[in-house]
């Protein structure tokens, strides 16, 4: 079995009119931060915010009568569940989803919301898989796949040929690989249309499963860990994914959480719209290899915007903190009245603000007529920051920053 450029023309014809036709947008302050062109398509403009609604529709529009009577079940850490549970409901059809016990909280509700027979069960996608095939088995549903299914796959190639119908001179488009239904869809579209296109896949390094298989190590039973991008964080490619793709892509970055962090924080800071960690992948590649996309057309896909807020708001601060402009400072002196009063000034008069102090006596490092007190700043950026420490140091109080 093989993925067509006529099965993801075919997939198009279904899905108009269903889905929304998400813009294709240069960003000029991405492309001077990148030193690549960067072209960006936001998929989590969608309904459900993830381009996942484009292979879920696709599949369910192919069902017999009995089959959607009976209805249908997945097992997805989110954004598939999302996209089948909304779709399967327009369309009257009753659909289970399986949900690993990690998933976001604001995916578990949305995925109700939407009127879905939720499971949390697994500690991640493959156990959750595993318990949603026996429901399959046990209930006579249909499983509807996230990735590893030709109707997928192909839904998940329109995002491409919208790409190309913009923009159509890109030159390379880095694709999230997760279980590898988006890269295989998308690839396959991309190399049809324009055969020198560069697709690069982008992995969490934390779950590198289509390295592994291209190096033939087995990753299935490796220990999960905990990565921002939990859309991606597949222990396993699917082997139908992985069989299509493989053959037309070019390279393989494997990505650390700091890169996914900074890219989550400049589409919300710079395009002022909010994406997942995986969302952010292929922004992330560009900020981690800049010199493999320097000068360079890019497509990048904001493949979802479902983040938890808790852990939005944790990113956005981790931002302010890599770029000192929050500042924890401490600061050790004698213990008298006055003290902080004389350093709140300085720190006032150049312009930064006290965010929290905290006043600690007892520390056995310092002396017992001393104090020690952690003092939280909001600065313009680094240079404001140093200009601060170095005016405390000058009047006899030297920070450390902690």
């Amino acid at each position: 079995m093989t993925l067509s450029f006529d099965d993801i023309l075919a997939a198009r014809d279904r899905l108009q009119g269903h889905i929304e036709r998400t813009p294709c947008r240069y960003s000029k302050t991405l492309s001077e931060i990148t030193g690549a062109e960067v072209w960006v398509k936001f998929e989590n403009l969608q309904f459900t915010a993830a381009y996942k609604e484009r292979g879920a529709l696709n599949a369910l529009l192919q069902l017999g009568a009995n089959a959607r009577k009976r209805g249908v079940i997945a097992a997805s850490a989110g954004n598939h569940s999302q996209a089948l549970a909304y779709h399967a409901a327009r369309l009257g059809i009753p659909v289970t989803i399986v949900m690993p016990k990690g998933t976001p909280f604001v995916k578990v509700q949305q995925t109700r919301a939407h009127g879905a027979e939720v499971v949390i069960d697994g500690e991640g996608y493959d156990e959750a898989s595993t318990r949603a095939l026996a429901l399959c088995d046990e209930r006579q549903l249909t499983f509807v796949h996230p990735f590893n299914d030709l109707n997928v796959m192909a839904g998940q190639g329109t995002v491409a040929l919208e790409m190309l119908e913009d923009v159509p001179d890109l030159e390379v488009l880095p694709v999230p690989i997760g279980g590898g239904g988006l890269i295989a869809g998308v690839a396959t579209a991309a190399k049809h249309l324009k055969k020198d296109i560069s697709i690069v896949g982008v992995e969490p390094a934390m779950y590198p499963s289509f390295t592994a298989r291209m190096r033939g190590v087995n990753t299935a039973s490796a220990n999960g860990a905990s990565t921002i991008a939990e859309g991606i964080a597949v222990k396993e490619v699917g082997d139908e994914t992985y069989a299509i793709a493989r053959p037309l892509i070019d390279e393989v970055m494997l990505i650390e959480e700091p890169f996914f962090e900074r890219a989550v924080a400049l589409y919300c800071n710079v395009e002022k719209t909010v994406a997942e960690g995986a969302g952010a992948a292929s922004l992330a590649a560009l900020l981690a290899h800049p010199r493999k996309f320097r000068g360079r057309k890019c497509g990048l896909i904001i493949t979802g915007g479902n983040i938890d807020t808790r852990l939005l708001a944790s990113v956005l601060t981790r931002e302010l903190v890599r770029d000192q402009r929050l500042v924890s400072l401490r600061i050790v002196g004698d213990d008298r009245p006055g003290l902080l009063a004389t350093v709140s000034a300085v720190i006032g008069s150049l312009g930064a603000n006290i965010i929290e102090v905290a006043h600690n006596r007892l520390a056995l490092d310092v002396p017992a007529k001393g104090a020690e007190f952690d003092i939280m700043i909001e600065t313009r950026d680094a240079q404001h920051a140093q200009e601060v420490m170095d005016a405390l140091r000058e009047r006899g109080y030297p920070p450390r920053a902690v």
